[in-house]
């Protein structure tokens, strides 16, 4: 299987995703977001991972990277690809979907933050994986990175997977594509570069040295992402 990495913008890589990635020995092809326009279809990829941006879905008309990532989205869902949308990514998949995406009125949820599995992610293969391999037992919180300020309603036919206080839809699943508000891919070297100047930089990253959970917030994206990408194509009869 060969996978495709989508970029929206250059601070936003692949982070664990691509460690996962070349741990397993799994083909990939990581696009910058001036050439996503250049990837005119989902040919010879078994999958698709869209990472996150600054820009709003509704801001599409002003970012092709968006714009082009969202039609990808539409036929990994066509093929029913494996799929991983990650914070704007999560948006656009949302929007391809059909769900409205917004502003949220709870404003920009920031830092370290704890989600609640629902009871259909705590029954999820991937979402389960992820929250036991980060050490939550079944009822506890799952503490991830966010930066968003934006939010969108749950697409139709989709199952709501994670919840945050803030903010009820914090990831999806639809069919073989998992959409996450929150960033599951983040290392100590991506939180530390979009902190670069902010006071807030060093409590950010002491978060990654105290109890091992730097390990753990790796070892439970692996275990999220064992399961995610082992979904095998499904054929459509369309």
């Amino acid at each position: 299987m060969k996978a495709l990495i989508l970029k929206n913008i250059a601070l936003e890589g692949p982070g664990t995703v691509a460690e996962y990635m070349d741990a397993r020995g799994i083909a990939y092809r990581m696009v910058d977001p001036a050439d996503v326009a250049s990837v005119k279809s989902l040919d010879g990829f078994g999958a698709l991972a869209v990472m996150g941006g600054p820009m709003g879905v509704y801001e599409a008309d002003e970012h092709p990277s968006v714009t082009h990532g969202m039609r990808l989205i539409e036929e990994a869902l066509a093929k029913r690809l494996p799929t991983l949308c990650v914070c704007l990514g999560a948006q656009m998949a949302a929007a391809v979907l059909g769900a409205r995406v917004y502003k949220g009125d709870a404003g920009t949820e920031v830092g370290w933050r704890p989600v609640w599995l629902t009871p259909e992610g705590a029954e999820d293969p991937a979402m389960s994986a992820y929250a036991s391999g980060m050490g939550a037992e079944a009822g506890d919180p799952v503490e991830v990175f966010q930066w968003h300020g934006d939010t969108f309603d749950l697409p139709a036919g989709a199952v709501r997977l994670a919840s945050s206080e803030m903010y009820t839809n914090q990831a999806f699943s639809y069919g073989p594509l998992y959409a996450l508000q929150f960033h599951v891919e983040v290392t100590p070297e991506i939180v530390g570069q979009w902190f670069e100047g902010d006071p807030a930089r060093a409590s950010m990253l002491a978060r990654f040295e105290r109890d091992g959970f730097a390990a753990r917030y790796g070892g439970g994206a692996a275990r999220m992402y064992e399961r995610l990408f082992s979904i095998k194509p499904i054929a459509s009869n369309a």
